[in-house]
């Protein structure tokens, strides 16, 4: 009842604050904080894309917003629950259309701002289908989530968690890899059903087949990285550059602590956050 009662009074608190509600456009189905680090790339002729990537301190998270520069269509990876007023402001002072909040699978070590962007803006909430968590989009692989001119693809990578799911730009220059890849790392698979194997296949079948300059963005980062490329994880990353049988050796033997807010994030985020009043 605590949570639900914080969430209620956030949402309320936010209410008013972003772009408007935009229209809902969908593929398939349905038509301390930090400051954020300015990128925008040119991704083919004719076309320009905004990325701006944020993070958030206490659960070391990263937040992306990537938007078409032309149209102001826009889309959110992995927003955090507390950071959602930053990401209000800034799509605000960008002039951006929220299209959709994503997440790269039901996280355990915060709540996502998914629920309160899409009360506050309108925009689809988007997860993958495996993740067993409500949305209003359930992605499986091939699906699109659509933004002006660009698309970001659906690439299941399960290891993690069963559902994750890495985003992948519709020309293959960077990737979204939520807790699957991280910059000379990876996500752990010692809960939530987690799969050190399945993980292994995924990241070296699914992710180091992209092309080799393809930017990995991660989900998280605990020493001060901010994104790599698909060829150094292949040749630095001290986890995935080992055997399968020697991966999964060294994932059970880490012995990680239980994420604090496990038991509060995880309930929270299979409703993605405040999806819906009880």
């Amino acid at each position: 009842m605590a949570l639900l009662r914080r969430l209620r009074a956030a949402a309320a608190a936010w209410t008013g604050t972003g772009t408007g509600t935009g229209t809902r456009t969908g593929t398939g189905t349905r038509t301390g904080t930090g400051t954020g680090r300015g990128l925008a790339t040119a991704a083919g002729e004719g076309r320009q894309l905004l990325l701006r990537q944020l993070f958030e301190a206490s659960s070391c998270t990263y937040t992306y917003v990537l938007a078409d520069a032309a149209t102001g269509d826009a889309v959110i990876i992995d927003p955090v629950l507390e950071t959602v007023p930053r990401d209000l402001q800034l799509l605000r002072e960008l002039g951006l259309t929220l299209r959709y909040a994503a997440n790269t699978h039901c996280h355990a070590d915060h709540v996502t701002g998914s629920g309160a962007l899409r009360r506050t803006l309108g925009c689809l909430s988007a997860i993958g289908r495996d993740s067993g968590a409500r949305a209003d989009l359930r992605l499986a692989e091939g699906d699109e989530l659509r933004f002006g001119a660009f698309a970001l693809r659906v690439l299941p990578t399960p290891g993690h968690t069963p559902g994750c799911v890495t985003f992948v730009l519709d020309d293959a220059s960077m990737a979204f890899t939520g807790d699957a890849l991280l910059v000379r790392g990876c996500g752990r698979t010692d809960f939530q059903q987690g799969c050190a194997r399945t993980l292994h296949r995924s990241v070296h079948e699914r992710i180091f087949t992209l092309p080799e300059s393809c930017r990995i963005y991660p989900g998280h980062d605990y020493r001060g990285h901010t994104m790599s490329t698909v060829g150094e994880e292949r040749r630095h990353n001290p986890r995935l550059t080992l055997g399968a049988d020697d991966f999964v050796a060294l994932m059970e033997r880490l012995e990680l602590p239980r994420p604090r807010l496990m038991d509060v994030a995880v309930p929270a985020n299979l409703r993605c956050g405040i999806q819906d009043e009880p």
